[in-house]
């Protein structure tokens, strides 16, 4: 039986958050949880050295902390 490894488990948490964050009424919930879930796709692409992964997903926590920045500033 094959064990899965810790990056692996990363990937399913990630994917996970992301898509919970999409059954959130509140717009800041689904923000900063998909803004979690980017960042630990972040560290999962950085982990499997997928560029395409983290780059993405850097642009996608950076859209998110903008607009929960905006959001909260004005």
């Amino acid at each position: 039986m094959e064990t899965i490894n810790l990056v692996e488990w990363l990937g399913y948490l990630a994917s996970a958050l992301v898509a919970v964050s999409f059954v959130m009424k509140s717009i800041n919930k689904l923000r900063f949880i998909n803004l979690v879930g980017a960042v630990l796709f972040v560290v999962y692409g950085i982990a499997i050295q997928a560029m395409p992964v983290v780059l993405a997903n850097l642009f996608i926590v950076c859209v998110n902390v903008y607009y929960l920045f905006k959001k909260n500033a004005g």
